[in-house]
């Protein structure tokens, strides 16, 4: 696969990523852990070199995981975790009823760490982003905690998650940021307003989430799915029978592109994002080998510029039904 580098850093990782949260949290049960222990040693195999998770999938399982699969290649992979969230001891996030809380001060922040680096089996954690803004905590003491934590080893590039313009300027003034991640795909382009202009001038890799609309992308799912109560999209307003019967303009659009490219509309949606920017890299995540197959397949789709217009020309046509997350949770992002 090819490789890139997010921004003006130094840091060059695979075209596309792999997304690992929803091998244990989100989307339902939990996947069987050996099973993707092997899907993440073969996503290395089939040539992806970054890896995404975050202490609050699970919390902490997803960390173990991606620590035990990716410990024999650690040296020729890129591991990207998240602080952000109050896991401290003695709230224990398994048994609460809603969502942790945000806690990004600086004791927090040199605590999470810690832990992280033990559950990844590393002495650096390769891009450390805060997982939401905070807003009582100023982001210049967020950025100066992890430029310290750099000056320590223990953190070589410093991202930022769902943030909006003037906190990135904010936090790049104290550390530069090396990379923002941010929800973005054919369906969500909020991001393309003032972050992605503003990424450019100041040389800040993006890292798309849900590049596949949460699985909506790839064609697989319509107002008949039926989605488990452990499944989070089961709360998502884009995610009911509503949506998902009005929201096939898009998947069709995307059919018609992969017929003439002779690819899947998975890959049609990640070869769009893929050629916005070169410095833009996607995590899709899959717990699926066929699936995982065919998103790196999309790595390879080169589209033309009459494919790109004409994906542009008619998804200006398509006005997309719901919002993508409850108001509560839209609100804990800094967009």
């Amino acid at each position: 696969m090819q490789k890139r580098k997010l921004g003006n850093s130094n840091l060059e990782v695979s075209a596309l990523g792999l997304g690992c949260m929803g091998m244990s949290f989100g989307y339902g049960v939990p996947a069987d852990r050996q099973e993707m222990i092997a899907l993440t040693r073969l996503a290395f195999d089939r040539g992806v070199t970054f890896f995404d998770t975050a202490e609050v999938y699970g919390p902490f399982t997803n960390e173990d995981l991606v620590g035990e699969a990716l410990e024999p290649v650690r040296s020729q992979v890129v591991i990207a975790t998240k602080f952000g969230f109050d896991l401290s001891p003695g709230l224990d996030p398994r048994g609460m009823k809603g969502p942790p809380g945000l806690n990004s001060r600086p004791e927090q922040i040199r605590q999470a760490v810690e832990g992280s680096l033990k559950r990844l089996r590393t002495e650096t954690i390769d891009l450390y982003y805060q997982h939401r803004v905070d807003p009582n905590v100023p982001i210049e003491d967020v950025a100066g905690t992890v430029k310290d934590l750099i000056a320590q080893g223990k953190v070589k590039h410093f991202g930022l998650s769902e943030a909006g313009v003037k906190t990135i300027r904010r936090a790049h003034a104290v550390q530069p940021v090396t990379a923002l991640q941010s929800e973005y795909s054919l369906w969500t382009r909020t991001p393309e307003k003032e972050v992605i202009p503003t990424l450019e001038e100041l040389g800040i890799g993006f890292v798309p989430f849900s590049p596949l609309g949460k699985g909506f992308l790839t064609g697989k799912m319509d107002e008949n799915t039926q989605l488990e109560k452990t499944d989070f999209r089961s709360t998502l307003p884009r995610f009911t029978p509503e949506a998902l019967k009005a929201n096939q303009a898009m998947v069709q659009l995307l059919k018609a592109i992969g017929e003439r490219r002779k690819a899947t509309p998975a890959q049609i949606a990640l070869a769009w994002l893929l050629s916005q920017k070169p410095w833009i890299v996607p995590i899709p995540g899959t717990t699926k080998r066929d699936r995982m197959d065919e998103n790196i397949g999309g790595a390879a789709v080169e589209l033309t510029p009459d494919d790109l217009r004409d994906i542009e020309e008619a998804s200006a046509r398509i006005t997309i039904l719901g919002a993508r997350y409850p108001e509560h949770i839209e609100k804990m992002t800094g967009l």
